[in-house]
């Protein structure tokens, strides 16, 4: 009886399911089919290569091949199918040999948990990482500790769960890719949380490359717009009150710029920057913003001096406007009388 002519798909062989895994092992994990994705069966034998072809994996996991019939591939790796299709031409073909090739990978569905702005379950494209899912997620909250972010990954159709423990600051502090592997589809992330200390250097990794893709700002005190905005992650100090209308001319002193900043443990700290147009960004001159940040662009000495100046003689201006007010009033009223 040909192959694939039974009353079901023909069943692969089913993937261990190995428990932890080392980061080396989750790095070098292999994708795993699974209904949408799109390969290439490609035979070595020319004479084969009508047998060949575009493959779809359908939504019951199965493909249709021709001379196999209908034949389950979900679950399996690139390299367990081939080996898998190949076992099952050897009873169709002379030379059986052949590649299959993973040309559209389907979209994946990550679930997203933890110190992270918006924890959900996020469709994101192929090849995703944990940087980049997190980043989709709204960044890392005060709280994250990048350097724990748990990886749980299904292991097949059995249901069984494999994990390990990422490093995310490795990958920005050394360019260690193997703490940021590829996601597959049904991957979970969980964001450790710490009250715990970090270092400054951690911390500011997170901030600037695990932030949110806009972040919210507000800028007060002597600028043309002053009010909350909302901006590109990572926007220079200077930029961000160039978006509020600029600094008033005389006003403003440009050499007194506070930037206030909400800590992991709920205290705030105050540095204080000179505002110059043109500069590049630099964590000592033109640092970038973190979400929740508020700049106060304080007054000059003179505008200082005028302010109070117009609290004093304001007030008096009215007293004295009364007065007048009330005094020809009075007087009127006098005449009137005398007149009579």
């Amino acid at each position: 009886m040909p192959a694939g002519t039974s009353s079901g798909p023909q069943r692969g062989p089913s993937p261990s399911a190995p428990l932890p895994l080392s980061i080396t092992e989750v790095y070098n994990d292999l994708y795993v089919l699974g209904p949408g994705d799109g390969l290439q069966l490609t035979f070595t034998d020319p004479s084969a290569a009508s047998v060949g072809g575009g493959i779809i994996i359908l939504p019951d996991g199965t493909s249709t091949l021709t001379l196999l019939g209908s034949v389950q591939l979900t679950g399996l790796t690139i390299g367990q199918a081939t080996r898998w299709l190949t076992s099952l031409y050897a009873k169709q073909l002379v030379r059986p040999e052949l590649i299959l090739s993973l040309t559209n990978p389907r979209p994946v569905k990550v679930t997203i948990i933890g110190e992270v702005g918006r924890p959900g379950l996020y469709p994101l494209p192929s090849y995703s990482t944990p940087v980049s899912a997190i980043q989709t997620a709204g960044g890392v909250t005060l709280n994250a500790d990048i350097r724990k972010v748990l990886l749980r990954r299904l292991a097949g159709p059995d249901g069984s769960q494999k994990q390990t423990v990422l490093d995310l600051a490795q990958v920005f502090m050394v360019g260690n890719q193997r703490q940021n592997p590829i996601l597959f589809d049904g991957d979970t992330l969980v964001v450790a949380r710490t009250d715990d200390p970090i270092p400054e250097e951690v911390l500011q990794i997170g901030a600037t490359n695990l932030a949110p893709a806009n972040i919210t700002v507000s800028v007060i005190g002597e600028v043309k717009s002053p009010g909350t905005l909302s901006l590109p992650a990572n926007t220079p100090l200077a930029e961000a009150i160039f978006r509020a209308g600029g600094a008033e001319n005389w006003r403003a002193n440009k050499n007194n710029i506070e930037l206030v900043r909400l800590n992991r443990n709920g205290t705030t700290t105050r540095e204080v920057y000179s505002y110059k147009d043109g500069i590049g960004i630099s964590k000592g001159l033109n640092p970038p913003l973190r979400d929740r940040d508020t700049i106060i662009v304080n007054r000059t000495f003179y505008a200082e001096a005028l302010d109070v100046i117009n609290q004093v003689i304001v007030p008096l201006s009215q007293a004295a406007s009364s007065y007048y007010f009330f005094q020809n009033t009075f007087n009127g009223n006098n005449n009137n009388n005398f007149r009579r």
